[in-house]
């Protein structure tokens, strides 16, 4: 059942609902979910999670059953340079 969400607090666009990937930080622990509802600003792209969404994505993060897949990520060091 799809949650109806009110337009985009930061721009007003209409929001919808979309299944999305969201990359979950605990500590220095990453998390990848995917297929999670989300309304999504069609606008600026801003999402948004019911509570019930938020609390399955804590209570999943806790959990220390086997992922259902792993992946390698590169990490790069972001080495600053000034752009004038």
């Amino acid at each position: 059942m799809k949650h109806e969400y009110a337009d985009c607090s930061f721009c007003g666009g209409k929001v919808t609902e979309k299944k999305v990937r969201v990359d979950y930080r605990l500590g220095d622990e990453l998390m990848i979910f995917e297929n999670v509802p989300a309304g999504v600003c069609r606008q600026c792209g801003e999402r948004y999670y019911t509570a019930r969404v938020a609390k399955t994505l804590e209570q999943m993060s806790l959990d220390k059953t086997a992922a259902n897949k792993i992946i390698h990520v590169p990490v790069k060091f972001f080495v600053g340079k000034r752009v004038i």
